[in-house]
């Protein structure tokens, strides 16, 4: 009985390697359906149940997804290039971040939220704040031709944006400017990235595929003595290609 199961998992993964194969090599390109798995089992003289396991490997891989009704297509994906270093004003910079879209040829949008929260013990230690202290938090769904490819969230301590725009339900071209005129300047900025697996709250909206990795991005930005503001932006990994500029 082990010796089968050990057959049959040598034949899943030898179905993935051939699949894998022709996306990889064009034959079977972006967008493409792939046959049924009645078509795959006679092809490989498999079971439905072995074709299912070789292609259950590709979407964890990221290269396929199911689709209602049990079809199952090659990812197609438009990443955009994210250009992380053409603005020192924040993640959340629609101006910036729309005008880099547009110019590919593509069209963004994005909605927007603005709420008075306290602090969750993560958002506090990024902003040297006590956890449940009030922060004005303004989330971001941004979307390019109509489909999801960012979450954003933007926290402020709540005493430095009161009676400004980024307290307020609108749209905030330069957060950081705002800021500066409520006598809060930035100095320097610092960037972290993970790369992980989503998490169902950031998987739903984002309308991610099994499998689909995100990059998970936090900037800070310092005043002359504490931070000023935190954002953090989830990237859909199969969307996005991320590029830093570095002077020498």
């Amino acid at each position: 009985m082990e010796k089968a199961k050990g057959d049959q998992r040598a034949t899943a993964r030898s179905i993935a390697d051939d699949i894998r194969a022709q996306i990889r090599g064009g034959k079977l390109p972006p967008g493409a359906v792939l046959p049924t798995s009645r078509e795959l089992a006679s092809r490989y003289g498999v079971s439905h149940k072995t074709v299912s396991a070789g292609i259950d490997v590709l979407k964890v891989e990221g290269l396929v997804v199911g689709e209602r009704g049990g079809r199952r297509r090659v990812r197609a994906s438009r990443p955009i290039t994210w250009n992380l270093t053409s603005s020192t004003q924040g993640a959340a910079v629609m101006d910036d971040w729309a005008t880099a879209i547009r110019e590919a040829g593509r069209e963004p949008a994005q909605t927007l939220s603005v709420t008075t929260e306290g602090a969750s013990e993560e958002v506090a230690a990024w902003l040297h704040l006590d956890p449940g202290e009030e922060v004005v938090r303004r989330e971001h769904l941004r979307t390019v031709d109509g489909r999801p490819f960012q979450l954003v969230n933007m926290w402020f301590p709540a005493g430095l944006v009161r009676n400004t725009p980024l307290a307020e339900q609108r749209e905030v071209a330069r957060p950081a400017t705002v800021l500066a005129q409520a006598g809060h300047p930035q100095q320097r900025v610092r960037d972290e990235i993970d790369v992980r697996m989503p998490t169902p709250e950031e998987a739903e909206p984002l309308s991610l595929p099994p499998g689909t990795p995100v990059a998970d991005h936090v900037r800070t930005g310092h005043g002359d003595t504490t931070p000023i503001y935190v954002v953090r932006t989830i990237a859909p990994g199969d969307r996005h290609r991320l590029v830093y500029e570095l002077g020498v």
